[in-house]
Formats: structure tokens, sequence, C-alpha cells
């Protein structure tokens, strides 16, 4: 069959996408266009905010009106949350965020049938064990995704994501270093270690392992490997994480640290299992090991309660933190979660200028933060030209090890690595330079 698919959301959702083209590619089905004539749309769905749910229907009414004879199929997080929903737009097959093997089963049973399947994994609600998908990249990447995570037991108030996802799924620390090493096999120069919450990887598996022995072991198994994380729980910053992690020369130094909110009273609200206080020893550590890193971040703002005086808190926050680069989002209620029975909702209008101020804060912080590197020479793996054609010679762009964007001109870049004599700041968000001599 000639198949598509769609993906919305995480890198988790990106990693399961990839491994469902590889695995459909080798039982002998053609992957095409989302765009162009197929035998099965399969759109990998998100749900972590009203707005992710919104996208999902529009795109599944889309498939729908332009190929209604096809085979709509609808795996992930909002299919997941609302099975009988997707089915009701269309959908022929619907499974949930498991049995990915099943479910491509299913999509390839519905074309030759074309029979209407629903099912969810309720098995999430139980000890089901990590299902171990190939991993890769998407076509045109340089750097590969390895899942090494699943699930989420946190339970912060404001996320529908543990009841999407489940309880925590780890690999198993073999898998996750076979796959790496395949990786590298496969002429991959980058690996993202990413998960739902990959600072609880280890948490159920025999033994005390934790984050920092996986990092290990998979970098020390693909040492010519740059290997980057996902998004950390604040609190996996340890003196003793650090200490390990600053002996590893291939793990790239960039910390996505989830913040969500710089004031004790608003993270109290969201049952975040920090305060400000252990965030800033984060930073503190976080830079006393490297050399000056790249430390991102998440900030909802507008969450259900928050005062001026309390948003003013954060804002301040943000300047003492230092970020990098932040995500910023407003806060969007999920029928289902605590946070949703809150008092003190508050108008779209007030979150979506809270986030504005944010943004400006956030702008201002990382044109500080480049500033730092003009002037300086910077190993870049490039990945495109400018205009998204990867091939001949253009602008080409790329990403330092700490995963600060940098554009310089030259010839058939793509997954090749250069030193970048790095000569400005453009647009306050991206560095500019030349390939550096002899490069």
């Amino acid at each position: 069959m000639r198949f598509a698919i769609y993906t919305l959301g995480c890198k988790v959702n990106q990693y399961e996408t990839q491994a469902m083209e590889t695995i459909l590619q080798q039982r002998g089905h053609t992957l095409t266009d989302f765009h162009a004539p197929a035998d099965a749309y399969i759109v990998n769905t998100c749900s972590v905010t009203a707005v992710s749910d919104k996208k999902c229907r529009n795109m599944l009414r889309r498939v729908k009106k332009l190929a209604p004879d096809s085979v709509l199929a609808v795996c992930g997080c909002y299919a997941q949350a609302k099975p009988e929903e997707v089915a009701a737009l269309g959908a022929d097959v619907v499974y949930g965020t498991g049995k990915r093997l099943e479910f491509l089963d299913a999509v390839e049973q519905a074309v030759a049938q074309r029979r209407q399947r629903l099912e969810v994994d309720d098995a999430l609600r139980r000890k089901s064990p990590f299902e171990v998908l190939p991993a890769g990249g998407l076509p045109g990447r340089t750097r590969a995704l390895l899942k090494v995570e699943d699930g989420c037991a946190n339970f912060c108030t404001y996320c529908i994501i543990p009841y999407t996802r489940g309880p925590v799924r780890s690999e198993p620390l073999e898998d996750a270093v076979a796959q790496a090493k395949g990786l590298a096999a496969a002429g991959y120069q980058e690996i993202v270690v990413t998960g739902i919450e990959i600072s609880s990887w280890g948490k159920e598996l025999p033994g005390d392992a934790t984050l920092i022995d996986l990092l290990e072991a998979v970098c020390r198994a693909v040492p010519d490997l740059r290997i980057r994380m996902g998004s950390l729980e604040p609190r996996t910053v340890t003196e003793d994480f650090c200490r390990r992690a600053s002996q590893l020369p291939n793990l790239c130094p960039h910390f996505h640290l989830s913040l969500q909110s710089g004031c004790d009273a608003t993270l109290k609200r969201m049952n975040r299992r920090y305060d400000t206080a252990r965030f800033l020893e984060s930073c503190r550590l976080l830079r006393q090991w490297f050399d000056r890193p790249a430390i991102t971040t998440d900030l909802i703002c507008g969450f259900a309660g928050e005062t001026e005086e309390e948003f003013a808190e954060t804002l301040a926050f943000l300047r003492q933190a230092r970020f990098s680069a932040m995500h910023i989002f407003p806060y969007s209620r999920r029928s289902g979660t605590v946070a949703d029975r809150l008092t003190g909702q508050l108008p779209n209008a007030v979150k979506e200028e809270r986030c504005h101020q944010a943004a400006a804060v956030a702008r201002a912080l990382q044109e500080d933060y480049l500033n730092q590197f003009v002037g300086e020479t910077l190993p870049v793996l490039f990945e495109e030209t400018a205009e998204g054609a990867p091939a001949g010679e253009g602008l080409w762009r790329g990403h330092a090890p700490n995963y600060v964007e940098v554009y310089a001109w030259g010839q058939d870049l793509h997954n090749v690595l250069r030193s970048v004599a790095v000569e400005r700041v453009e647009d306050g968000n991206r560095l500019a330079g030349r390939i550096a001599a002899g490069e």
C-alpha cells in the first residue's frame, strides 16, 4: 500500500512516527508525501493543550475531505484521551499511545477490508512493558531520536499526559546502547535521547540505575557522536549528575529544565515537585560544571489563580535564571485535570498579554547569551540550506553543541561537522559566521 504519516506534537511522537515509517517500509509498503494520493493516511496526534486537540480535529477533517475513500488511521495522545471523538470524525482505525505494531497490523487490515477498528491501550493503566521500536530519524535529518522512556507519574495539575501515556516504562540500558550503536553505523552524527519524562528513566527497572548511568553508557558506546538530552525535571541536576556528565566529552551542554512558573505559590498549585530556590540551584550547578551551558525552559503564562504579583515574580525569576531560550505558552485548560477545576481561571486576553511580556524578556536574555560567542569558533553540525534544500552551495544552517542555531556559507554541508568562526548575532536568536580556515 501507499501510506503517508502526519505528526503533531513532541519529539516522542516524531520518534514513533519514524519507527512506524521504518516498519511499514520493511513490510514492503511505500511511503509517500502526506499531500499525495495514498491508500492510508496515518495521523499521530498530540493532546498537550486544547490548541493541540483542535489541530488534530482540523487535520482529520481535512483528510476525510480530500481523500474520503482512503483509510484514515489515528494514534497518539489525542486518540488515547478521546477515541470516540476521533472515531466520530471518520477515522477507520483508532489506537492510543501503545501497541504500535498491532496498530500497523490494523492499518493494513483496514486497507484490505475497510472495517473500522477502535482500540485504546487499556494496558497503560497497568504495568505494561516498554515498547521497543526502531530508532532513527525522519527523512533528511542529521540527528536521530532514541526514545528510552515512556509515561509519567508526576501528575502536574494542568497536564493530561499521565492519563494518555500511562506510568513510567524504561528501555533497558543494553537495548538503548545497542540502538545507539546501530544509529552510529547508519551515519548519524547526533542522537537525541528522548522520552515523555526521561528523568524518570530506570525507576521501574531492577537495580538502582538512573538517567546518568544511561547517559554514560550511551556516550561511551558511540564516542564520535553528539549525545543530546530531552527535557529534564530540575531535581535531576545534582552535584553527582553534573560531575559525571561533565566527564562525557560528547554530551552536549544543552539542558532543557522544565520550569512552568517562577513563582512558588503558582508552582505549588501546579503540583510541581520543586520550588524556585531548587531550580536556581540546578542552574548554579550546571554553570559550575560546564562552560556557558545553554539552559532552556518552558513557561506557562496565566495559570489558574495567577495574580499580577505572582506573574511579576515569574518575570523577575526569568532574569535571575538567565535562560538562553524559552518556550512560552498560555495556560490551556484540559478536561479531566485538577487545574481545570481550580477557581481563578483567567481570560485568554490576559494569558496572551502575559505571554507577550514574557517573550520580550526571553528575547533579551537570548541575545545576551548569544553575544558571548561572537569572535569565538564553534563546532557546527549542518543540516540544510537556509532555503530548506539540503544540497548544493548556499547559506547553510546548523547547530552548535549548545543547540544554538548557526548560519554560514558553504557547499554540500548536509550532515557535515565544521568549525565556524562566529562574526555576529542575527535577529537576536541565531549566530552567523564563516567556515574556519582549513576546514
